[in-house]
C-alpha cells in the first residue's frame, strides 16, 4: 500500500479520537483484506468512520484492521464469506453497533478470464455469480435492519460490464447484475433515506489483476483518456464522496472511474 493510503488514514484520525462511540459512524467494507477493498477501508477510516473489515481471509483482514489502528484510525476485523448464507447471517447478528455505510466490494476477479463464453463450465459460472452477484444482495439484505437512516450503500461493479471485454462473460454477467441490483435497491430504499450507488473501476494495479494478460493491460493503456496505470487510490476519493453527506441526493447511479477508458 502506498504512502498516500497511509496519509488518508491519518487525515481525520484526531477528529475520530475525540468523538464518542455513539457519534462515530460505522462503515462495513467487504473484501477489505487487500487491493481495492483495503484502500477503501483505509480511506473510510481516514474520513473518521469506524471500519468493519469484513474479509474471508483472516490473515489479510486482521492485517488491514491492524494497519488502520496503527495509523490512528478505528477498525475491527470480522470474518465473512459472502458466498455462504450462514456466514453472512452470523456476521450481521454479531455486529453490536448500527451500520451507516456498506461498501460491497468482495468479489472473485483474479484468474477468472481466458475462456470464451461457450467454453466456461457451469461450476465456474455458478461460483462467480454466487460470490459477485448474490453476495452483495445477501450482505445488504442482512445488514439492512442494522442500517441507520440516512445510510449509504456503495456497490463495486466493473467497467468490464460496460466495455464487454472478451473472454470474461461470467465475470461481466455478474458485474452487470450488480449494476442492475443497484438500481432496484435504490428505488426501494430511497424513501428510507438510504442511497445506493455503483462504482465501476477500470483495470487497477492491485493483487487481483496480477494475472491479467499483458494484452488487456495494453488495451487499457492505449484507450484511456488518462493513459497512466490506474491505482487503488484513484477510486477511494469517489467512494468517499458516495459515503458522505454531500451525496445525499445521489442514488441509483453508476459511475465509471477508469481514466476515461469508457465514457457514457
Amino acid at each position: 500500500m502506498t504512502d498516500t493510503a497511509h496519509a488518508e488514514v491519518r487525515t481525520d484520525a484526531a477528529h475520530a479520537a475525540v468523538r464518542t462511540d455513539a457519534e462515530v459512524r460505522t462503515v462495513v467494507v467487504t473484501g477489505a483484506g487487500r487491493g481495492l477493498g483495503e484502500a477503501m477501508a483505509r480511506r473510510a477510516a481516514g474520513d473518521g468512520f469506524h471500519v468493519v473489515v469484513a474479509e474471508l481471509n483472516e490473515e489479510w483482514g486482521r492485517r488491514t484492521a491492524a494497519a488502520i489502528q496503527q495509523a490512528g484510525g478505528s477498525a475491527e476485523f470480522r470474518a465473512l464469506d459472502v458466498a455462504d448464507p450462514e456466514s453472512v447471517a452470523s456476521f450481521a447478528a454479531a455486529l453490536d453497533r448500527p451500520v451507516y455505510g456498506l461498501v460491497n466490494n468482495a468479489a472473485l476477479a483474479n484468474g477468472v478470464g481466458g475462456k470464451e463464453f461457450q467454453d466456461i463450465d457451469v461450476e465456474a459460472w455458478d461460483r462467480l455469480m454466487t460470490v459477485n452477484a448474490r453476495g452483495p444482495w445477501l450482505v445488504a439484505k442482512h445488514l439492512l435492519p442494522l442500517m441507520t437512516r440516512p445510510g449509504r450503500i456503495v456497490n463495486i461493479a466493473s467497467d468490464a460490464a460496460l466495455y464487454g471485454s472478451p473472454r470474461l462473460a461470467h465475470y461481466i454477467a455478474s458485474k452487470g447484475a450488480v449494476i442492475a441490483l443497484t438500481r432496484a435497491m435504490a428505488r426501494e430504499l430511497g424513501e428510507q433515506g438510504i442511497t445506493v450507488n455503483a462504482v465501476a473501476p477500470g483495470l487497477t494495479e492491485v493483487e487481483a489483476t496480477a494475472t491479467v494478460p499483458t494484452e488487456r493491460h495494453a488495451l487499457y493503456a492505449g484507450n484511456r483518456a488518462i493513459s497512466r496505470p490506474q491505482q487503488a487510490e484513484d477510486l477511494t476519493g469517489f467512494v468517499s464522496f458516495l459515503l458522505s453527506e454531500e451525496s445525499r441526493y445521489v442514488t441509483g447511479q453508476l459511475t465509471a472511474v477508469n481514466g476515461g477508458f469508457t465514457m457514457h
